[in-house]
């Protein structure tokens, strides 16, 4: 099992930055993948980025060159970069890990709040 903790989320004016930062805590020898999806009420969760224990990273089309996804030092941790902020990137930003068994495991979320 793994434990995933997020945090770096708030309230930011259009145009502007936040990062995002995930703790993975428990079995994570397995782990093979870490990411970050997104959720607005209503809607479906959907794919921001993710990045492999070995550096590849995949980005949502519609993202790619605001958003950056990268690893610690530690391997435990991801952080997600976001830059140039929309009012449409509102949405609570959930941290996902993938095992090589299939398993996955996500936190609890952590709210983006575009707005001026």
């Amino acid at each position: 099992q793994v434990q995933l903790v997020e945090s770096g989320g708030g309230l930011v004016q259009p145009g502007g930055s936040l990062r995002l930062s995930c703790a993975a805590s428990g079995n994570m020898f397995s782990i093979n993948a870490m990411g970050w999806y997104r959720q607005a009420p209503g809607k479906q969760r959907e794919l921001v980025a993710t990045i492999t224990t070995t550096g590849t990273a995949n980005y949502a089309d519609s993202l790619k060159g605001r958003f950056t996804i990268s690893r610690g030092n530690a391997k435990n941790t991801v952080y997600l970069q976001m830059n140039s902020l929309k009012p449409e990137d509102t949405d609570v930003y959930y941290c996902t890990t993938r095992e090589a068994n299939g398993i996955v495991s996500w936190g609890k979320g952590t709210p983006v709040t575009v707005s001026s």
